[in-house]
């Protein structure tokens, strides 16, 4: 008898998120373009966050500049529309490409730096990167101070089930897409032989190299995936937004990518969902509650969330599952 609930409740987790997907396809249209608009970042953080987690939650390394690979996503998109004339589409995979080789460059004399030198030497890049594209001698390139704007592309149809798709919902589609494959890439490479890698080497990485893992080679490679996802939703805010400038990828960006990582869930791919909602939404309902101090407000709610979830929501979600599982037992 348990066998059989069993398999009959294995499929539920598809049809969960079957259902998540079809409420995601139907909300632009009951929404407001401006709300529509910050659902799309909502999925573009998404994708952010999860690069930061196979790096730092799967595989151990801390990084406290992530932003940085999120800029040079967003200005290979900018400057490739702006001054090439490319369609938004087609420059997403070369940020990715040229987001993986920043990436596993940088991780490469990162080998040699754990823990909290490791962070330093990321933070220092988000620190550094801002002013590189200031320098003068980029500004015909990267726009200087002033950045880049860029078309906001047009929806390529009028209508969708009788719904006039404008823009902002034509991206947001767009982003919902991309958001789907970057998932799907990352679940079948956390759950295969790559993932069980990563993992090995963040629990016991002497024990993992008398595997005969490489441990240089798969952190070096984490860091490039991580950075190749970041930089692909970097250029879909670019996109998104249509405009990029040095003063949107401070180091805050990067500080909010960990603290949306670390609540919604380390080791957590779907933590990366409620991360984001995080990062968008909480910062927001800061300074509604108070215009004179939003940081105070801000950072008593990331206190209250810790206290509250120490393990991220999806861990809170899991615990309370579990309780709920043996009450029902018992």
């Amino acid at each position: 008898m348990n066998e059989l609930v069993r398999k009959k409740l294995e499929p539920l987790p598809l049809v969960a998120i079957a259902l998540l997907l079809l409420a995601a396809c139907a909300l632009p249209f009951f929404l407001s373009n401006y709300s529509t608009f910050q659902l799309t970042m909502v999925l573009v953080y998404a994708i952010a966050l999860l690069g930061l987690n196979i790096l730092t939650g799967y595989n151990g390394q801390i990084s406290l500049g992530h932003g940085a690979f999120y800029a040079i996503g967003a200005y290979a998109t900018a400057v490739l529309m702006d001054k090439f004339g490319w369609p938004y589409w087609a420059t997403l995979p070369v940020a990715a490409a040229v987001c993986l080789l920043a990436g596993f460059l940088f991780g490469l004399p990162a080998l040699r730096l754990e823990g909290p030198y490791l962070a330093l030497a990321t933070f220092a890049l988000a620190i550094a990167l801002p002013q590189i594209l200031k320098y003068k001698h980029l500004e015909e390139w990267t726009g200087g101070v002033q950045g880049i704007v860029i078309m906001k592309p047009e929806s390529p149809i009028a209508t969708l089930f009788g719904q006039k798709m404008n823009s902002d919902r034509w991206l947001y589609f767009v982003t919902l897409a991309v958001t789907v494959l970057m998932f799907v890439i990352g679940w079948n490479l956390l759950r295969g032989r790559i993932g069980r890698a990563l993992v090995a080497i963040r629990d016991q990485p002497v024990a993992a190299a008398s595997m005969g893992i490489d441990n240089a080679m798969y952190k070096s490679l984490a860091f490039g995936v991580s950075a190749m996802f970041t930089g692909v939703a970097g250029a879909l805010s670019a996109i998104v937004v249509a405009f990029v400038a040095p003063d949107s990828f401070t180091v805050f960006l990067s500080l909010s990518l960990m603290v949306g990582m670390v609540i919604g869930g380390l080791a957590s791919i779907w933590g990366a969902l409620f991360g984001a909602l995080v990062v968008q939404f909480v910062p927001n309902v800061a300074d509604h509650i108070s215009k004179a101090a939003p940081g105070a407000i801000y950072g008593a709610m990331l206190i209250l969330f810790m206290y509250v979830m120490p393990t991220g929501i999806v861990g809170a979600i899991r615990l309370a599952w579990g309780k709920l599982r043996r009450l029902r037992k018992s």
